[in-house]
């Protein structure tokens, strides 16, 4: 974690955006991607230097010119230099196949979405893969082995509502397949094109609806006088079908309810909803193709270092935040050694107490250390080995140090957890807690070896928290936490979980009566009120929730519910 380290792999990554992008930065899916004609002519006055594959020859001499400024120390780059730089290029016309995948997957979206997410969702991305591969390989683009691991983890993201009733964890891994499918569509592995992924996918988006009308038009010059009649007198035959069928149908109750046999059902918010999911799906499949032909470079932009401080000014504000974040784990360490008892003697509060009290503190102490650690790299002294050792040192001890708060905040949440349950929150937030001490422990390593892998890896592991915490099923551990705790103590809070999902029957199916039937009370009354959906917008967790109350159905009576408490007023029993 050293600023020699950062600044070296800084230097690598920034010294030729055209040849390093053109080849190993930009392989998230492509060996070479085609240039843009070159009509756009020189500026004047300044000699045209060779552009590599995928750079327009003029947008690669102001490139040079400004690296040049920059350098001097004349002006950096604005964004709209960023945004030249990292333009995709320009693509071929669309492939024949393209156009029908990207029909298929507006279709597929309307069909399989419109009763909800499960299987379908899978089923529903398949030929908007099939039209990034197309587009891909039309383009002259191939496949890598990081792309095709960011395609596994977006598959496996979207089989989460598959698997899990609850909505929480599924959004949760819709976002993160969102950044994953960038990634895998971009090639990205620095800082800027992590970050800046899904942005290229709304720029994508606008070029591929220019691109699929121009391929529709183009192919239908010539041919116009073969299809026009035909459209025309298919809209024709639409409109005189309404009106007559209207017309009949008003006036004789028999052909009424034939034509409603006939023709689908449009009432309500179904149709709007399916033509709403049907150009989803157009647009979905549309960006990927364009992305996948040309995404965007952004690997290309250039951030330059901050202005490297003196050993002083940078060193002594960490080490001063060092020696208070030992002074902190002091306490906390003795306190974790059997001193409980003396500090809440001292201090008057109960064991949940003390938990509560600092955990969100300790949370926010975590977040605001990796930001110190980024601003603290930006500007550290990088002039020798001397200071690359003084910057592993200080950094290296404060994430040590970290690593402890985090440690201390994960035992406070067991305490708070023991005293009064499992709950999302306390859940997501633990989560969030463990995967911020991955981060800090991925830094201490990039510190060490080099960071340039940095990006990926922290990328990588949100990606892998997200996805684990889907296919634990939240709601099934929540559920799983308090029954044991109940069998344990005798402690439950019934009243909790009639706000769960049906992941959490299976667990809650092992309480007594009538304690099992006043828990499931809520998710059965939801079950029960909505129409079982077809087998693809089913999801694992529903189908076995339904199978298990079909079995053993709620018993117990809404007094009996009423007087333990699972009706909104919290009784620990």
């Amino acid at each position: 974690m050293s600023a020699g380290n950062t600044a070296g792999n800084s230097g690598a990554e920034n010294a030729g955006p055209g040849a390093e992008n053109a080849g190993a930065d930009n392989a998230g899916t492509a060996d070479a991607t085609p240039a843009e004609p070159a009509s756009a002519g020189p500026v004047p006055g300044v000699p045209v230097p060779l552009a590599p594959p995928g750079w327009d020859p003029k947008a690669w001499q102001a490139h040079q010119l400004r690296k040049e400024r920059a350098a001097s120390g004349a002006w950096s780059m604005a964004p709209l230099a960023w945004a030249e730089a990292a333009r995709p290029a320009a693509v071929g016309p669309v492939p024949v196949l393209v156009l029908g995948a990207v029909l298929a997957s507006g279709v597929a979206a309307s069909l399989l979405l419109g009763e909800g997410l499960g299987p379908g969702l899978l089923l529903a991305v398949v030929p908007a893969l099939v039209a990034a591969w197309a587009a891909a390989r039309a383009a002259g683009r191939t496949l890598r082995p990081w792309t095709a691991l960011w395609a596994l983890g977006c598959l496996a993201l979207l089989a989460v509502p598959a698997l899990r009733a609850s909505a929480w964890p599924a959004v949760a891994a819709l976002f993160a397949a969102l950044l994953t499918g960038a990634l895998a569509l971009h090639g990205s592995r620095r800082w800027p094109g992590i970050l800046l992924g899904p942005v290229g996918l709304l720029d994508s988006a606008v070029l591929g609806v220019r691109w699929v009308w121009q391929g529709l038009r183009s192919r239908g010059e010539g041919r116009r006088e073969r299809w026009l009649p035909v459209a025309k007198a298919a809209l024709v035959a639409v409109v005189l079908l309404a009106l007559f069928g209207t017309l009949f149908a008003s006036a004789d109750a028999a052909f009424a309810d034939l034509l409603s046999g006939l023709t689908p059902d449009v009432s309500g918010m179904g149709g709007p909803v399916r033509f709403l999911l049907f150009a989803l799906g157009l647009l979905v499949a549309i960006t990927v193709a364009r992305t996948a032909a040309a995404p965007s470079r952004w690997d290309r932009i250039e951030v330059r270092p901050g202005k490297a401080r003196s050993r002083v000014e940078w060193a002594l504000p960490l080490i001063v935040l060092n020696l208070l974040f030992a002074a902190f784990n002091a306490v906390q360490l003795a306190v974790l050694f059997g001193g409980y008892r003396k500090v809440l003697e001292s201090t008057g509060l109960t064991y949940a107490a003390y938990a509560r009290q600092g955990f969100w503190q300790l949370l926010w102490a975590t977040l605001l250390t990796l930001a110190v650690i980024a601003l603290a790299l930006r500007w550290a002294p990088r002039a020798g080995a001397g200071d690359r050792r003084l910057v592993r040192v200080v950094l290296g001890t404060l994430c040590a140090l970290t690593l402890v708060v985090v440690a201390s905040a994960l035992r406070r949440m067991d305490l708070y957890v023991d005293a009064y349950g499992l709950t999302r929150l306390r859940l997501s937030v633990a989560g969030m807690e463990l995967w911020l001490g991955l981060v800090i422990v991925l830094i201490m390593v990039g510190g060490l070896f080099g960071a340039r892998w940095l990006p990926r890896a922290v990328a990588g592991s949100a990606v892998a928290a997200v996805l684990a915490f889907g296919l634990i099923s939240p709601d099934g551990v929540i559920a799983e936490g308090n029954v044991t705790r109940y069998e344990r103590d005798g402690k439950i809070d019934l009243a909790y979980f009639q706000s769960l999902s049906a992941d959490a029957v299976p667990a809650l199916d092992r309480l007594p009566e009538p304690q099992r039937s006043c828990a499931l009370r809520g998710i059965a009354r939801e079950l029960a009120a909505a129409d079982p959906a077809p087998w693809y917008a089913t999801s694992l967790g529903e189908r076995r929730a339904r199978e298990i109350l079909g079995e053993r159905p709620v018993s117990a009576s809404y007094e009996q519910c009423r007087s333990l408490g699972a009706f909104g007023t919290r009784i620990e029993y």
